[in-house]
């Protein structure tokens, strides 16, 4: 890793910092190995999992209805007549507010502590960022309302001051990679001065184009507790330069990777 000073930082999200939306996984794919049964008669339902998830997978932290337009070419494949990749995005967005809605309304009323919510350590790491003003971009592929209100439930929207970006419903003028030019150009930055921290493909991969550091965040989210071994092969894949549970140690660890 060149030792020279990061300048700014992007954060993902979901997975990342905030952990309102763990399990999502288990919403999107069942759902969508649902709508593809009635267009298969070859494939096995273990089949159709395996395949959902390796595409899931890889279109993790992009924008969701990435993953609901390769649903709807799946389904084309197989001779189907698809929805539009937008009513599936809508249809997955409402099962997933099933089973979250209520962490979201805990933290509101100020019945739940935001750290049951947080990577844990992420405060900590925040603080650090504020301490130093080093500035701190959230970019997330879920859609940009639901950031806002997320981040806000779990009071660390302050640490951004306004920058935080999220899916569009005209999702071509939104990517993580606009976002990264954007950062480079605001901040008069050189690649090698940016550093993004992520638990997904995108932003890791984002950063490395430029030249960037590129922290994987391996968290594993049910237990909040060591890393996730299928989190850590695919960032190791997508070309992340260190691997964090979580950020416990941000205090020891970051001055290293700020170049300080």
């Amino acid at each position: 890793m060149p030792r020279c000073p990061r300048r700014a930082v992007l954060f993902d999200f979901d997975g990342t910092l905030s952990l309102i939306r763990e399990g999502w996984q288990q919403v999107m794919i069942p759902m969508m190995v649902e709508e593809l049964k009635p267009w298969t008669t070859q494939e096995s339902e273990a089949d159709l999992l395996r395949i959902v998830r390796t595409y899931v997978t890889k279109l993790t932290g992009k924008q969701t209805i990435y993953q609901m337009i390769e649903l709807a070419d799946q389904i084309r494949r197989r001779g189907g007549v698809p929805k539009e990749p937008i009513e599936y995005k809508y249809q997955y967005l409402d099962l997933l507010w099933q089973r979250i809605s209520h962490r979201v309304h805990a933290l509101k009323s100020g019945n739940l502590d935001p750290a049951a919510h947080l990577v844990p350590g992420a405060r900590t790491l925040l603080e650090g960022l504020w301490a130093r003003k080093v500035p701190m971009i959230l970019a997330s592929g879920t859609d940009h309302a639901y950031v806002v209100d997320e981040a806000q439930a779990l009071r660390i929207d302050h640490y951004f001051e306004g920058r935080i970006y999220g899916a569009l419903d005209e999702y071509k003028k939104f990517s993580k990679a606009k976002v990264i030019q954007d950062i480079l150009e605001k901040y008069k930055l050189q690649g090698a001065e940016l550093l993004s921290i992520g638990d997904g493909y995108v932003e890791i991969e984002n950063c490395k184009e430029v030249d960037g550091t590129a922290i994987g965040a391996a968290t594993e989210e049910q237990t909040r507790t060591g890393i996730d071994e299928w989190k850590r092969a695919r960032l190791i894949e997508a070309g992340a330069d260190v691997i964090v549970p979580d950020f416990l140690q941000a205090e020891i660890w970051l001055p290293w990777i700020l170049g300080e």
